[in-house]
């Protein structure tokens, strides 16, 4: 039987399909500045940080690659090991599982899974550090799991500490503190020079998570280890890749949803036996692949991309207010039609307030509302202590929550200019901060149609 090759066999339909989609992804890009990424040095040690077993595979194995060929030192910290993932657990055992030990024992396979995979792509068990925090519940402890007397508790482990014996930290309590604690012993024993981790905009959970605990461990190790370089990248987005499946002479390409104002993307270009290889180091996460193999796959293609989410300065501009966009739907004007509710979020200074500008198509109506998040960081303060507080803003007026009942609702002010809300915030509520993470999430019955990622504000005078 002949043997054939990536590009034999391909039918006139399927070159057809492809040609389509290649002009798609051209045009899905205009206006997104991509640029080459930036070739490794023999000084370089890389970090790259995982949410779950299979992320690194799927978003970094073209740089495994690339750094082992050249001798450069590669870390791989995996924040989960991704034992919440019910409906792979289902579809890999072939049965519905209830015992919480099932779960941590698909955590365990899915730790192999990773071994296996990476000994493949030529490192080695040592270079692998495993966290084992709890699959989809990292988010919740960074906004309000800080005080090591009540833990996180995970939804389908049922526990509240690190139950894996091989975990970097075993038995750390399910906190805040745990996870800085763990990133910055690995940062600083590292001391690495580029570091890859998961993007703000990810629709995932975990992935933001990890991204905003980097951003602490970074701010917090400021004055002891050189500024590394760091690296976003991208694995869960409504829509993309597309098309699905394994299809190597295709490039992935930016998605338009996330063509930001300042949007920066890094293109590393694979040869085609990296792309095999790539596909090769996927397989090796059966337990992933029985229930989304087009999805898995979907990632080995020509290059690996990787997007700065550039931070936002905020100024104070006596007499005057300077608004900075952060998030524009391309070519929609608000009075357009489109299919979100929110078309431009702005931020500004004024004073001791931080605003919160929201163009809006409509006033609210019902069962429609806005959720801001907002945290604040201080170099003077612990972390864990600074206010972290959630917003609501909808046609029952203004609500705030701390976890740390600092902040009172009528501290919080909303007013309308036109179409525009603006959410009126005092500085002296976030803890005086130097920087602050912030998000928009709308909602209509509680289910998100309008998201935005995590943006860093940062506070200048």
């Amino acid at each position: 039987m002949k043997k054939r090759t990536p590009l034999r066999g391909l039918s006139g339909r399927c070159v057809v399909s492809v040609f389509f989609f290649l002009l798609l992804s051209v045009l899905s890009a205009f206006g997104q500045d991509i640029e080459p990424f930036p070739e490794f040095s023999s000084q370089d040690k890389v970090l790259i940080l995982a949410p779950h077993p299979d992320d690194e595979a799927i978003a970094a194995s073209g740089v495994i690659q690339d750094c082992v060929r050249r001798g450069i030192p590669v870390k791989i910290v995996y924040f989960t090991n991704g034992d919440n993932n019910e409906l792979s657990f289902i579809v890999y055992e072939k049965r519905i599982v209830f015992k919480k030990k099932a779960f941590v024992s698909m955590g365990e396979l899915r730790r192999k899974e990773a071994l296996n995979a990476m000994k493949y792509l030529g490192l080695k068990e040592e270079d692998l550090v495993f966290l084992g925090y709890p699959d989809f519940g990292t988010l919740e402890i960074f906004l309000k799991y800080w005080d090591a007397q009540r833990p996180f508790r995970s939804m389908l482990t049922r526990v509240t500490r690190v139950p894996y014996a091989s975990s970097f930290s075993s038995g750390a309590p399910y906190v805040g503190q745990s996870i800085l604690g763990d990133l910055k012993r690995v940062l600083l024993s590292f001391e690495p020079t580029r570091i890859l981790v998961s993007h703000p905009a990810d629709t995932n959970r975990d992935h933001r998570a990890l991204n905003l605990f980097l951003h602490i461990a970074l701010w917090d190790l400021k004055e002891k280890i050189a500024t590394p370089q760091v690296y976003p990248y991208l694995v869960h987005v409504v829509g993309w890749p597309m098309p699905r499946g394994f299809r190597p002479a295709l490039k992935m390409e930016p998605p338009k949803v996330l063509d930001f104002p300042d949007s920066r993307w890094l293109n590393l270009k694979l040869s085609e036996q990296e792309v095999w290889t790539k596909r090769q180091a996927i397989s090796f996460y059966r337990s992933q692949i029985r229930y989304a193999p087009s999805y898995l796959y979907s990632f080995a293609r020509g290059n690996e991309l990787f997007g700065n989410y550039p931070a936002v300065r905020l100024a104070r501009q006596p007499g005057s207010l300077r608004w900075q966009d952060v998030r524009m739907e391309p070519d929609a004007g608000c009075e357009g039609a489109a299919k979100t509710q929110t078309c431009r979020l702005s931020y500004a200074l004024d004073g001791d307030d931080l605003l919160v500008r929201l163009a809006l198509r409509n006033k609210f109506k019902k069962n429609f509302g806005i959720f801001l998040y907002l945290c604040g960081y201080s170099p003077r303060a612990e972390f864990a202590g600074m206010p972290k507080i959630r917003i609501s803003i909808g046609m029952r007026g203004v609500h705030v929550w701390d976890k740390l009942l600092r902040v009172r609702t009528k501290d919080v002010k909303a007013s309308y200019e036109g179409h525009s809300l603006i959410v009126r915030v005092p500085l002296r509520l976030l803890g005086e901060p130097d920087r602050v993470l912030a998000r928009v999430k709308a909602s209509t019955k509680d289910l998100p149609f309008d998201n935005t990622a995590w943006h860093c504000l940062l506070l200048e005078e």
